[in-house]
């Protein structure tokens, strides 16, 4: 697994898409917090919080992490070298975590630097320190569970097509509807009780559940439970691969 995780880092950080993919998500939250006149504006809003951060990550992250994975797999199968791995003295799931961690890495390192934000506004704060800890803490731990389902969508979806503009449209499509699609339906109120079950099997109710600052393990199970789903369709689709 270990030199197949470096592989991909390697494969990230020795051409233009890993330096790309940090630059584009650093600049884009950065002009729209910071920079460009609107809601999202930090300086604007009046309060010391990063609620406008955390609601743009995950809009963000969903077209830049199928971006990423999108030719996790469908390189291989394109180029037959599929076969070659699964010949190795490796598993199928050494392979699958290896690729899902080397692009969750890449994903994290992007976020890394983002913290920086929770330092400005701690300072902007009247008084300075006027800053909300734990929910800030509890929002970051949320991106992280995130982003890892994301990547795990975004794997699965790799082994779908040769093509990698569709692999990533396919990831697009899982990765918006999971975070925002089941909300949606709930939000037409269309099934009376049954809207806020509907609601909950979304991930952005359990991300926002989380960026409260209180860690419920009803959330995390659901976080773990779809990354663990995604990857072992990862793992079906691969093993029935010819």
């Amino acid at each position: 697994m270990i030199s197949i995780l470096k592989k991909e880092l390697n494969s990230f950080f020795s051409s233009p898409v890993g330096y790309l993919v940090i630059g584009v998500y650093l600049v884009i939250n950065g002009l729209f917090l910071w920079v460009f006149e609107g809601d999202f504006n930090i300086l604007h809003a009046g309060f010391a919080d990063l609620n406008s951060y955390f609601f743009l990550a995950p809009w963000i992250f969903i077209f830049l992490i199928p971006a990423i994975t999108m030719r996790s797999f469908s390189d291989e199968v394109n180029s037959g070298t599929i076969e070659i791995l699964k010949t190795k003295p490796i598993t199928i799931w050494q392979i699958i975590f290896g690729k899902y961690f080397g692009s969750l890495i890449l994903v994290i390192i992007a976020i890394i630097p983002t913290l920086i934000y929770v330092y400005s506004i701690y300072n902007l704060g009247n008084p300075i320190g006027n800053l909300s800890f734990g929910t800030t803490l509890g929002s970051f731990i949320g991106l992280l569970f995130l982003v890892s389902a994301y990547t795990a969508i975004g794997i699965f979806s790799s082994t779908l097509s040769k093509n990698q503009i569709v692999c990533f449209l396919i990831g697009v499509f899982f990765c918006f509807f999971l975070y925002y699609g089941f909300e949606a339906l709930a939000s037409y109120n269309l099934l009376g009780n049954l809207d806020y079950t509907i609601q909950n099997l979304g991930m952005s109710e359990h991300f926002s559940s989380i960026g409260k600052g209180v860690i419920d393990t009803r959330d995390l199970i659901y976080f773990f439970s779809i990354t663990f789903l995604f990857l072992f369709l990862t793992n079906i689709k691969i093993q029935n691969e010819k």
